[in-house]
């Protein structure tokens, strides 16, 4: 079978990913994207305005979903009819690059046209393809539908909206680096998200995000059981707030 530059570039990529164990993972799902990001700020890996998704994202399947996993790219268009096939079905070469990736996986799809087209990337139907292929959820700068069958799949959506139609929504490719609401993401990136919006977590700290989170949430709750205790004074405040973790 010929492998296609699209299938080349996505399987190059799962193979440099090297997995975490599940535990870390979890550990890190205890804490919000918020305490995560001042986490990442401890071990000055990146600029602090790089790594999060601008306002706008939200998910819109409800709850308070917290959504981790390695990202599963993939650039659509929606505007205007393919060049060739019709719809994602005809590009199904992306499931098994899919299935190249550690899990958890998270779906991530950039429509090229999203200002303009205003359609669904995802409905029913490929939400509960990409959840056999064990993707937790999607992010996307688009739109998406099926809210109310896709809710009861507890399939979480990121999403700027909702649409009715899908219009001309195809793949045009999969693997290559994409960005959702001013986050550049690469195929096999470690994501989180919940309500506050998704943040980038770098491989190479990950493992250790834990415990930094941990300690910055207990200075935090320190300082807010301070300020709403009678004992409140600004000299305990000052030495609360000055205290190292």
């Amino acid at each position: 079978m010929r492998i296609s530059h699209t299938q080349h570039d996505a399987v190059s990529a799962a193979k440099t990913v090297e997995p975490l164990q599940h535990t870390i993972l979890e550990a890190i799902r205890q804490f919000d994207t918020c305490t995560i990001a001042n986490a990442i700020e401890h071990f000055r890996v990146r600029l602090r305005n790089e790594g999060f998704t601008r306002p706008g994202l939200r998910c819109v399947t409800g709850g308070a979903a917290r959504l981790i996993g390695y990202a599963a790219t993939c650039r659509m268009r929606s505007a205007d009819p393919p060049m060739s096939g019709n719809a994602y079905v005809d590009r199904t070469d992306w499931w098994e690059a899919i299935g190249l990736l550690p899990v958890p996986r998270i779906a991530v799809f950039q429509d090229l046209d999203a200002t303009t087209s205003g359609a669904s990337t995802i409905g029913e139907v490929h939400a509960a393809i990409l959840k056999a292929f064990q993707c937790e959820g999607v992010i996307t700068n688009g739109s998406v539908r099926d809210i109310p069958a896709v809710s009861r799949m507890e399939f979480p959506m990121f999403a700027s909206a909702v649409s009715v139609s899908h219009a001309y929504m195809h793949i045009v490719d999969f693997g290559a680096p994409v960005e959702i609401f001013g986050l550049p993401v690469r195929s096999g990136d470690l994501l989180y998200a919940d309500v506050h919006g998704v943040v980038s977590i770098p491989h190479d700290i990950a493992a250790r995000i834990p415990e930094v989170a941990s300690g910055i949430r207990a200075k935090e709750r320190k300082i807010i059981d301070l300020c709403q205790s009678p004992e409140f004074s600004l000299e305990k405040l000052l030495q609360a707030v000055q205290t190292k973790q």
